[in-house]
């Protein structure tokens, strides 16, 4: 498992508000491009979103499901391609926020990224480059959270 934090000058509602818009997600992460949810539901536990994705020459969409939602402290999402499972933990620090973003291994990816990965066509040190993308998610969030 990775996790990284970061404090945010901004209180854990509006941090909230911007970890749960899949819509936004290409703002914040160096792989993500973006997403929306699927049947037009969204923000429950249950819900699934398409996640567009880019690497070098290789864009790819993945359907995710969220598998925890607790206004505002805690958002949970699992990848089906990946099998990996992504996180926002949010605690309120004074009038801020302190967020973490987490990640955990939950199964083998499918064959498909498996190949991928062991050509490195997703990065040399894939596991180094998601840590570093989950610290720039957090100083994007943060730059926008403080912004308004």
């Amino acid at each position: 498992m990775d996790e990284v934090c970061l404090k945010i000058d901004a209180p854990p509602r509006k941090v909230w508000e911007l970890v749960t818009d899949v819509t936004r997600y290409g703002e914040w992460s160096p792989e993500n491009t973006g997403g929306r949810w699927l049947a037009g539901v969204g923000g429950r536990l249950g819900a699934s979103f398409r996640g567009r994705n880019r690497h070098g020459l290789f864009r790819w969409a993945t359907t995710c499901t969220v598998v925890e939602w607790d206004r505002p402290r805690a958002f949970t999402f699992e990848v089906n391609l990946s099998r990996m499972r992504w996180g926002y933990r949010l605690e309120p620090d004074g009038d801020g926020t302190i967020l973490y973003e987490w990640r955990e291994h939950i199964g083998s990816p499918v064959k498909p990224i498996r190949t991928l990965l062991s050509l490195g066509l997703l990065g040399k040190n894939r596991e180094s480059l998601m840590v570093e993308g989950m610290r720039s998610t957090l100083r994007r969030i943060k730059e926008a959270a403080e912004r308004s």
